[in-house]
Formats: C-alpha cells, structure tokens, sequence
C-alpha cells in the first residue's frame, strides 16, 4: 500500500481542485468561503484544548465535525460529484446549538452592555472565533449568490456565532473574572 503523500504540486501553478475536480484559482470565492471555515474550526480546537467544562468541549467537538463537513459542502462542486446529498445540515444542528446557548446563559448574568473581548486568553480565542465565524458566515453568503447552499448551512454558521459569543461570556465567568464592559467615554 502507497502512503498518501500531504502535496500533490497540482497547486503549484495557483489553483486548486474542488471536489469532483473541477480547478478554480486559489482566490475564488468558494475557497475564501471554505478556508474561512477551516480557519474557524482551527480555532475551535484551540479553545477546544484549554481547560473547559466537558459539555462545552464535548459540543465544541460537534461542532468542529459539522465544520469539516460544511468545509467539504463549500468545496464540493455539484456539477461534477454527488457528495451534497451526503453532507447534510438538518434543523437538529441548530437545535443542538440554540439548546447549549440557552443552557449556558442560565448561568450568565443578564447582559446590560456591550462586552470587550479580553479579561482572559480563553475569552479572546472565544471572539476571535465568533468573528472568523462571522466572516465564514460573509463569504457563504456571498458564494449563495453564485451556487445552490443549503439555507440551513448558512443558518447553523450564523447561530454558531452566537453560541461562540455566550461561550466566550462563559467561560469567563467559569474563571470568575469579570466581563470589560465596553465604555463609550473612554
């Protein structure tokens, strides 16, 4: 048996190939949309590997599957492959979001003002997340205008922003240190 090799030097030349081969740039939209994906599951498994509770790190590893497999949608070109049946985003994907969110605001103190990201690392990884979420979110957005996306994908990267906002006011308050308001007359 040959050993998959990592490169393949078919990119050398400034493209890439989709799923089901068809080659586009390696600026093309639909990589900005997927890349952003993978960037964004890059820094889940970094707050992943910090000391959280374990149904947070058991979500987050839920999640960090949904986003390989979002990635996979966004790279899969229909036309030339039949792997979009098979990459679903179903409503229970959301639920299973909007559910923790609600779990975890139960223990947070009502929200009065806008919040900083910062007071601890693991905050900061959180915020950084929800905004590279929030660029995933921009970009299939935009390839949605070109090609056929599931709403529900687009839905699931939306909540999961809001889910990486509260877990970022979460785990803050877990360490019992003190959100940092945002102040306007600073």
């Amino acid at each position: 048996m040959t050993k998959f090799k990592v490169y393949t030097k078919t990119g050398d030349s400034g493209t890439t190939g989709l799923i089901g081969g068809t080659r586009v740039p390696k600026h093309h939209l639909r990589l900005e949309a997927y890349g952003t994906v993978d960037e964004l599951n890059s820094y889940i498994g970094l707050i992943r590997s910090h000391e959280i509770e374990t149904k947070s790190k058991e979500t987050l590893l839920i999640v960090q599957n949904k986003l390989f497999l979002i990635g996979s949608r966004l790279a899969t070109d229909d036309t030339k492959s039949d792997l979009k049946e098979k990459l679903i985003i179903a409503e229970d994907d959301i639920l299973l979001l909007e559910n923790e969110m609600d779990r975890m605001d139960e223990s947070l103190p009502e929200l009065n003002n806008f919040v900083l990201p910062g007071g601890d690392p693991l905050n900061a990884y959180c915020h950084i997340a929800r905004t590279v979420c929030r660029r995933a979110e921009r970009r299939a957005n935009q390839l949605a205008v070109e090609v056929d996306i599931n709403p529900l994908l687009l839905k699931y990267i939306n909540r999961l922003s809001d889910y990486l906002f509260i877990l970022s006011r979460k785990v803050l308050i877990d360490m019992g240190k003190a959100e940092i308001k945002w102040e306007l007359n600073l």
